[in-house]
């Protein structure tokens, strides 16, 4: 006698599975997959040698390293960021990186627009002038510093000599704590205004050219055309232009370094990146400068991470 079969029959797999699975398979058997043993291994080499730097960077700036001695990681505390922040000379630093981050932004900002409008209405030598305004962010920290360190000399400086032609005392332009850092960033403005210059003026022929005739015949004058209904469009260009020069100023070290040729530079001049590398190579304080240096890092970020949120939104990443 046969018996009869009681167990249930197996489901079919269902439409989902079957097409999760075929998925699957084309990914894996995509060039992506196929290609990751040429460019993933790279990608994980270069990870762990950013990433990685600066997990130990943190973990150091936690601990109480100083000298030539192994770090202890016994015990770790916010140690370091307390006498960071309550040290005078880091929040001098510190005040010192705002201003010369706004300041340097804004002046820029501006004197690029203004160049770009200039440009815009065709003026004479429009192309010669427009090089001789980008050639200066070709040259390197060092060499915009030599120059500058020339100019600035007080008692040969290019700047003196027009000075003391007017009948005036020479001005020490980087010796004097109430201008020198003023004299830092106008260098800066110098060497990078033209960045903004680029940037506004591709913005600005990005717009149609009805509007200004339409505002030409509403009887509105050329200022006000540009007030009202020019710059407001600019957005775009104001905010990646900004975001582009405030990373220039945070890497402000090498300039000031080279400028000032040690690792103190003059009074009214200290910047956080100037303030780290002296605590570190001149004092051997390795943990308290880590702890500058991802402050540092955090106020990068601040910097960076609105703009990238802000891309997102409008879904350019």
């Amino acid at each position: 006698m046969a018996t009869q079969d009681t167990s249930e029959p197996t489901a079919a797999p269902t439409e989902e599975v079957v097409d999760w699975q075929t998925k699957l398979r084309y990914f894996l058997n995509s060039d992506f997959v196929r290609s990751s043993p040429y460019w993933g291994i790279p990608f994980i080499l270069m990870g762990i040698a950013v990433y990685g730097g600066i997990g130990y960077n943190v973990l150091i700036s936690l601990t109480d390293y100083a000298g030539i001695s192994q770090p202890s990681y016994d015990s770790f505390d916010l140690e370091m960021y307390r006498t960071a922040l309550a040290n005078e000379a880091f929040r001098e630093a510190a005040i010192n990186n705002l201003i010369l981050l706004v300041a340097f932004t804004t002046v820029s900002l501006v004197l690029g627009l203004f160049l770009a409008i200039l440009l815009d209405h065709g003026i004479r030598y429009k192309d010669k002038i427009q090089t001789v305004y980008l050639l200066p962010m070709a040259l390197s920290f060092v060499v915009t510093a030599q120059l500058w360190r020339w100019m600035y000399n007080q008692e040969s400086g290019f700047l003196n000599v027009i000075v003391t032609g007017l009948g005036f005392e020479p001005v020490d332009w980087l010796g004097n704590p109430k201008i020198a850092l003023a004299s830092v960033i106008f260098a800066l403005v110098w060497q990078f205004s033209g960045y903004a210059m680029v940037v506004y003026l591709a913005g600005l022929q990005s717009i149609p050219s009805d509007q200004f005739e339409a505002a030409k015949v509403d009887g509105a004058s050329t200022t006000r055309t540009y007030l009202r209904i020019i710059v407001p469009q600019l957005k775009e260009s104001s905010v990646s232009a900004a975001v582009v020069l405030m990373v220039f100023a945070l890497k402000a070290f090498t300039f000031l370094y080279a400028l000032v040729g040690q690792y103190r530079p003059p009074n009214g001049t200290d910047i956080m990146a100037t303030l780290m590398v002296r605590q570190a190579f001149k004092f051997g304080k390795w943990a308290y400068a880590a702890a500058i240096a991802t402050m540092l890092l955090l106020l990068a970020l601040s910097v960076i991470a609105p703009y990238l949120a802000y891309q997102h939104r409008q879904g350019s990443l």
